[in-house]
């Protein structure tokens, strides 16, 4: 058992929460300290989200409490929250777009709040913690780390001292997220408590002090950081024995895809600059860049979503450039599309299994009438090959957690016997559990001369999982590295429009 002070700073006893049939806390007791950073890991469904949720105020708990400092309080609100020094950085920034930085801290602030004053506290945490930002840029300007350090500036200001951080490097480079945790550890130091939820466990390992994690809406075990290891941490959360190893297949170097000088400029911004590179049949050809280096035009205009302005993309000799995704189709080119848009680009939410699939391979019938029977058959061998849960092809896709969408959608695209699979963050936001899954998958079509271009943001995956990492800055190519001899700091140089060394 591990020893902790006798008054945790945040602590949660048997919090129970349940949507429906669904349990998605079930009993839940978890403690931070004041001077520690607490790492909550789980599979996707595990219920790390709705607990920090029930902690910020966002949903209210059915059963169990919360005491902050030791006393019982009740949380029913955000502003509840914050009254009790609860701050939460989501994964998705809530910043008004049009205002600069400390008009969004000063937001919804009392009124007897001055502005002179706010901003004497702000640059006061921006001495004390390194946070640096530019207090007078508008936030569609910043950077993805200057808006995070927004959020954590306006927690600050508020009065937080218990931060709660969801996903908070899922897109930061290699260098702004190690910017991040020296920030962190500052904070911890000066006694703030911090609990981050995430799913890479270098980050945990690296970054925490103690573990608790997640299953099935459970609390399965609690770890100090130093006595335990990534292997112990992934085994309790999917309650098996895992193999975390990541196979690389050789490449078998058969000329596929080909983009020739691809730029694409849309209300007179160039969004892709220049691109030139290919990929071979059997080879997986990672994509490295902070958000919005120019990854989700690049997929688009190869599965003929976007119209290039100049340039040439050709698959095995067939010139896409300037075809829709049905000409490409219709030209026989097999090409796998999975974006970044689970539902509002890759599956339609109301639909069940089965009518996804059928989407795919409607036109391919004859007669001029659907047979759904077949169709079913392809639908319950993709729920059983893939162990999607819950294993039901008359489910509608929404209801289904991220990692059983994901399984969907790679599934239904590999049934079409791709020539090419274009991945866009395939594993975003997914266990471990779900991501190996997806990895294996990727694997076997590579065996089989299958060409990938993997769009990621975690890098180790990238340099593990990929032959060749091409890099993105701004829109240009800066860099493609081999990926058995490339490094986080030359990929990380690379993501930042510096030269590699």
């Amino acid at each position: 058992m591990i020893e902790a002070p006798s008054v945790p700073r945040l602590q949660t006893i048997n919090l129970t929460k349940s949507f429906g049939e669904l349990r998605a806390c079930d009993g839940v007791s978890v403690n931070v300290n004041a001077g520690e950073i607490l790492a909550l890991l789980g599979e996707n469904g595990s219920g790390k989200t709705t607990l920090v949720n029930m902690v910020a105020g966002l949903y209210k708990p059915d059963g169990g409490e919360v005491r902050v400092s030791g006393a019982p309080v009740a949380i029913h609100s955000p502003t509840d929250a914050r009254r009790y020094g609860i701050g939460m950085i989501h994964q998705h920034f809530k910043l008004v777009e049009v205002f600069t930085a400390i008009e969004n801290i000063c937001l919804g602030m009392p009124r007897e709040s001055t502005r002179r004053g706010l901003m004497a506290r702000t640059l006061a945490f921006i001495e004390k913690y390194g946070l640096g930002v530019p207090l007078d840029m508008k936030a569609y300007r910043m950077s993805v780390a200057q808006k995070q350090t927004v959020e954590i500036l306006k927690a600050l200001v508020r009065g937080a001292d218990i931060l709660i951080l969801d996903e908070p490097t899922a897109v930061l480079t290699p260098q702004e997220s190690e910017k991040l945790f020296d920030i962190l550890r500052k904070m911890k130091e000066a006694g703030c408590a911090i609990i981050i939820i995430t799913h890479k466990l270098a980050e945990v390992m690296e970054l925490s002090d103690r573990v608790s994690i997640l299953r099935a809406g459970r609390n399965v075990g609690e770890f100090a950081t130093a006595k335990t290891n990534p292997r112990e941490l992934t085994e309790r959360m999917v309650g098996r024995k895992v193999d975390l190893s990541i196979e690389r297949v050789h490449a078998q170097k058969r000329p596929l895809l080909t983009l020739e000088d691809v730029s694409y400029a849309h209300a007179g911004v160039k969004l892709l600059d220049g691109v030139s590179f290919d990929v071979s049949g059997g080879e997986i050809l990672g994509v490295a860049g902070v958000a919005g280096s120019g990854q989700k035009q690049l997929c688009e205009a190869i599965a003929g979503l976007t119209g290039i302005t100049s340039g040439s993309i050709r698959l095995l000799g067939e010139e896409l450039a300037h075809l829709s995704p049905r000409e490409i189709y219709d030209r026989g080119v097999r090409l796998g599309f999975i974006p970044e848009d689970r539902l509002g680009m890759g599956l339609v939410g109301s639909m069940d299994v089965t009518d996804n699939i059928l989407l795919r391979e409607y036109r391919t019938q004859r007669g001029g009438f659907i047979r759904r029977k077949p169709v079913r058959r392809k639908a319950m061998t993709l729920v059983s090959d893939l162990a999607v849960v819950p294993p039901d092809i008359n489910r509608a896709v929404s209801q289904l957690s991220g990692g059983n969408l994901q399984k969907v959608l790679l599934g239904r695209e590999l049934m079409q016997s791709p020539q090419l699979l274009v991945t866009s963050y395939v594993v975003r936001g997914l266990d471990v559990n779900s991501s190996y899954t997806i990895y294996d998958l990727l694997n076997d079509r590579k065996k089989n001369g299958v060409g990938a271009l993997f769009i990621g943001e975690d890098l180790d995956v990238l340099l593990e999982l990929c032959d060749r990492i091409l890099v993105m800055c701004a829109g240009r190519v800066t860099g493609i590295l081999d990926a058995k001899h490339a490094t986080r700091a030359q990929i990380g140089l690379l993501m930042t429009g510096s030269e590699a060394v």
